[in-house]
């Protein structure tokens, strides 16, 4: 008898003896080999997602490092700035003060050039004083030796005082 495709119990045997074996073989690569494989993926894709997390916490750590520096440089800048106006403050005053001083300074000059002119003035007047008794000193003595009338002695007096200018008399 003639079987469609030659399938008698033999093959069938054979058939199933094989699938089984095919069967155990898959357990035990499956154990030996698959599970690992898996548990290698798993570990890997772990790692993966860890090593994204932390990029992610890198990254927003930046950002706020970022951020702190911005904040800082903008302080500084303040800072800065304030330290330049608290400078020019200072500068103004110290120029004030010096301004001041130098003022106060032309003020003493000119007070002791006054008191100087003053002094010399004095001395002049002094001098001239001097001067002017010597003068009538003098004339004295010329009266006493020549006795002379008035009008003589007033000629004398009218040239002596000529002689020394109006402008003697009148400081």
């Amino acid at each position: 008898m003639e079987r469609l495709f030659n399938l008698d119990f033999q093959l069938l045997h054979d058939a199933a003896l094989l699938a089984i074996a095919v069967f155990f073989l898959f357990l035990i690569l499956s154990h030996l080999l698959f599970n690992p494989v898996r548990k290698l993926l798993e570990d890997r894709k772990a790692k993966i997602a860890g090593e994204l997390e932390n990029a992610a916490n890198d990254q927003e750590q930046a950002k706020l490092l970022k951020a702190e520096y911005e904040a800082k440089l903008q302080k500084a800048d303040e800072e800065a700035e304030a330290i330049l106006t608290e400078a020019r403050k200072k500068a103004l005053k110290n120029e004030e003060r010096i301004v001041a001083d130098a003022k106060a300074e032309a003020a003493r000059i000119i007070a002791r050039a006054n008191e100087e002119v003053a002094l010399e003035e004095k001395r002049v007047r002094d001098s001239m004083k001097q001067e002017i008794i010597q003068v009538a000193q003098a004339m004295a003595g010329k009266v006493v030796a020549s006795n002379m009338d008035v009008t003589i002695q007033e000629s004398l007096v009218d040239e002596t005082l000529k002689e020394m200018g109006d402008s003697t008399w009148q400081n």
